[in-house]
């Protein structure tokens, strides 16, 4: 059976790219298959882990779910996007000095969704980031290291 194709243009992480992708091909499966950025992963496939985080015109998306044609048009980010010119993000940073990882699976989306909030608001509670972070699951169990990071990254100078 041939699976009709189309091709799609989006910006991705920056810069303007084109794809030539199935009807049932996810967003994610086209950032990592097509374009080798595997910073996310699938995990759950179901929407519920947050590994597969991308950020879609400004919005998180679970890249397990989003079809790649909705991506055409649009602004898409993943967590590579974060280093600017091989310098980590202060994020990135924070995660690191506080070891918020473990086997690195679920750390992208974390990173993702933890700027996101940052970035609407930068001096979050613990609670408040309890909240914004819980559709992001850790097998390794790192919550309380990923809380200290983005604590650690909302005290430090506005460099993201």
């Amino acid at each position: 059976m041939t699976v009709a194709n189309r091709t799609i243009a989006f910006t991705l992480n920056g810069a303007p790219v084109s794809a030539a992708i199935g009807t049932h091909h996810t967003l994610l499966e086209v950032v990592r298959d097509t374009f080798g950025l595997n910073g996310a992963r699938e995990s759950c496939g179901q929407g519920l882990c947050g590994c597969c985080t991308l950020i879609v015109n400004g919005q998180s998306v679970s890249g397990c779910l989003y079809l790649a044609a909705f991506a055409d048009g649009t602004d898409v980010r993943t967590v590579e996007s974060m280093a600017v010119e091989g310098k980590l993000s202060s994020l990135q940073q924070a995660f690191i000095e506080c070891g918020a990882f473990q086997c690195g699976f679920c750390t992208s989306g974390f990173l993702l969704m933890s700027e996101q909030l940052l970035a609407q608001n930068p001096n979050p509670s613990e609670a408040e980031i309890r909240n914004y972070l819980s559709g992001n699951l850790c097998r390794c169990a790192t919550y309380p290291e990923v809380i200290r990071a983005v604590r650690l990254a909302a005290s430090r100078p506005q460099e993201r």
